[in-house]
């Protein structure tokens, strides 16, 4: 599977994904207008780029929630 920054018209940068998850924690699902916010709190993405990057964002998540993505780290263990 692609990265979600390979995905879309341009690249998106550690600085832009920080900002965009800093943006989701502010603007949640209930906020008017949530994408336009997002977007101007990231700056120089659209309404639509942020869009598409969110659903990207939880279909990843929906593929490592099932199992179909496998991370060297994980284990069967604890380690608390």
């Amino acid at each position: 599977m692609a990265s979600m920054s390979a995905h879309g018209s341009s690249a998106w940068t550690a600085r832009e994904n920080k900002a965009f998850e800093k943006a989701l924690a502010v603007f949640d699902q209930d906020t008017p207008d949530r994408w336009v916010n997002v977007a101007k709190a990231i700056g120089g993405k659209t309404e639509d780029e942020v869009k598409r990057h969110y659903q990207l964002l939880v279909n990843d998540v929906k593929h490592i929630e099932s199992g179909e993505i496998n991370f060297p780290y994980r284990s069967s263990t604890r380690l608390c």
